[in-house]
């Protein structure tokens, strides 16, 4: 398969948007997507290509992801596109009685009774990875998530780009956690898919790092102080050297060299299209914001600490918006100079990109202003559950979660 040409910093993006296969009636887990997409293809597959939405398989058959089939640059379109797409799939999984779900989590799925790894092409890593993290466990079997794949065409574009991905990934938590349920229970952390994410594969720690990537801005460097020993790491688990330690690292954002990008990993999926793209323009536009020094200079980004960013992500795992940030150093980024909430500092940000005449966040303010306002989807959940995670309780707040999906609308409790 032959690569895409190079663009440069902010000519298009990459969305990957997962979404769980659920009955229609019990919201159980329905492992079927080998055959969705047999349905469109004749035969078994991985990919289905539907003009600008690709339809992928995942680790697991009870997943299905939905991608831009090439770099965007009309994030509106592809919004419209992914929201006919679920339509035409959930009209589809009607003849299975099931639909698509959305959320970071299943929230009473069983991963040890229910997992079942995807059985057809290319499955060979996945076995790999089977034999050496057992992926039967939430972090593995039970995680759905948005991914934004940003381009950069040489060394001087990744080093701006990777500079202020590091300072944005810390409050990306505030924005997407949508995932307080596992297994019918709310855990306490409104993030808990990236508490599972942290850790999954915490047997080669080089793997993961601490989610935050190092401050690190050159090819070179990168390859010989990440790549190099992921390599290391993983070769006595993988004697038949099926793994690539580029597809391999599983930090927050992860520098494709090979085809200029830069795959941030840590948002949550959302409740449908319209708000995780309209989330994905605030992270954009924030990006934009940072790399052309809009904040602070390119410099001073590169000097900012990974374990203060650590610290601040680690407090958004558990409370998303609600998250105080403390960190003087941090908040002077954006130009403030008291401790203020994660969610309010999104705020300041928004509000500070409209000021400078930002204009393509005023299409999506009604999504975003829902999200700053009535808090992260996580946080609508556990308010519509009213603190009564009933089975039955849960099922009807995520039957309503699974209509916004199919309808392209914001949930509001």
């Amino acid at each position: 398969m032959t690569q895409p040409p190079r663009i440069h910093l902010f000519q298009g993006f990459g969305v990957e948007l997962e979404y769980v296969i659920v009955d229609q009636d019990t919201l159980a887990i329905k492992p079927i997507a080998d055959e969705l997409l047999k349905h469109e293809l004749g035969s078994y597959g991985s990919d289905f290509e539907n003009g600008i939405v690709t339809w992928s398989n995942e680790l697991v058959v009870h997943v299905l992801e939905l991608k831009s089939t090439n770099p965007e640059s009309n994030l509106t379109v592809l919004e419209h596109a992914f929201a006919d797409n679920i339509k035409r799939i959930n009209a589809i999984l009607t003849g299975w009685n099931a639909r698509l779900m959305p959320t970071g989590m299943h929230p009473f799925m069983d991963p040890l009774k229910e997992t079942k790894l995807w059985p057809h092409e290319s499955n060979e890593v996945y076995e790999v990875y089977n034999k050496i993290f057992d992926c039967r466990g939430h972090g593995w079997s039970n995680v759905q998530s948005t991914h934004l794949n940003l381009p950069f065409y040489d060394d001087e574009e990744f080093a701006r780009l990777h500079a202020a991905v590091r300072l944005v990934l810390p409050i990306l938590p505030a924005l997407c956690a949508s995932s307080p349920i596992v297994e019918g229970k709310l855990t306490g952390s409104l993030n808990t898919r990236l508490k599972y994410y942290k850790n999954n594969q915490s047997k080669i720690p080089s793997i993961t790092g601490r989610v935050i990537p190092e401050a690190i801005f050159s090819k070179r460097n990168y390859l010989n102080t990440i790549y190099e020993k992921i390599k290391t790491d993983i070769a006595p688990f993988d004697s038949g050297n099926v793994l690539n330690p580029i597809w391999v690292n599983s930090r927050g954002a992860i520098p494709r060299f090979d085809r200029g990008s830069i795959e941030i990993r840590l948002m949550d999926v959302q409740e449908c299209p319209a708000a995780d793209i309209a989330i994905l323009e605030l992270v954009i536009e924030t990006l934009r914001a940072f790399v052309y020094e809009k904040f602070i200079d390119h410099e001073s980004q590169m000097k900012c600490k990974t374990d203060a960013l650590v610290q601040i992500f680690e407090l958004g795992i558990e409370r998303a918006e609600h998250a105080i940030i403390k960190d003087v150093d941090y908040l002077k980024v954006f130009g403030v100079n008291e401790p203020m909430t994660a969610g309010a500092l999104w705020k300041h940000i928004f509000e500070s990109l409209i000021h400078r005449g930002n204009t393509v966040l005023d299409k999506w303010k009604p999504e975003i202003s829902i999200i700053l306002n009535e808090g992260s989807l996580s946080s609508r959940i556990v308010k519509a559950l009213d603190k009564q995670p009933t089975h039955a309780n849960v099922q009807d707040v995520y039957r309503k979660l699974s209509d916004c999906l199919g309808q392209n609308k914001l949930f509001l409790p």
